[in-house]
């Protein structure tokens, strides 16, 4: 399973960025991708996920309402649309899936995340 993240770099508080996660080498097609970041001295923190099919969409109460979580099926890619950004959503974005859940209801914790990418660094800051 490969998983490859794009898109990160440094913008103003206020700005916006998209990040993208392509994914590739996996058959299963039930599980939940998701979006986590890893602030320098903190523990990582589960930002977003959504299902395979696009049917649940979760986010943390901190970026709720100011992140949009969305997938395109034919491209196997996940995409993070980050708005109203601020110096606090400094982090290291990393794409996961977790692939051993029995269904939607079997939302995962950030350790239960199967694959990681690499991830991608986001800085906000003027």
């Amino acid at each position: 399973v490969q998983l490859l993240e794009s898109g990160g770099g440094l913008v103003q508080p206020g700005g916006s960025l998209t990040l993208s996660c392509a994914a590739s080498g996996f058959t299963f097609t039930k599980y939940y991708q998701s979006w986590i970041r890893q602030a320098p001295g903190k523990e990582r923190e589960w930002v977003a996920s959504i299902y395979s099919d696009g049917s649940n969409i979760y986010y943390a109460n901190s970026v709720k309402g100011r992140f949009t979580i969305s997938r395109d099926s034919a491209k196997n890619t996940v995409y993070l649309q980050m708005n109203s950004l601020k110096s606090e959503d400094t982090a290291r974005y990393y794409c996961a899936i977790y692939s051993s859940g029995r269904g939607t209801w079997d939302f995962p914790t950030v350790n239960e995340h199967d694959y990681w990418g690499q991830g991608t660094q986001v800085t906000v800051s003027s």
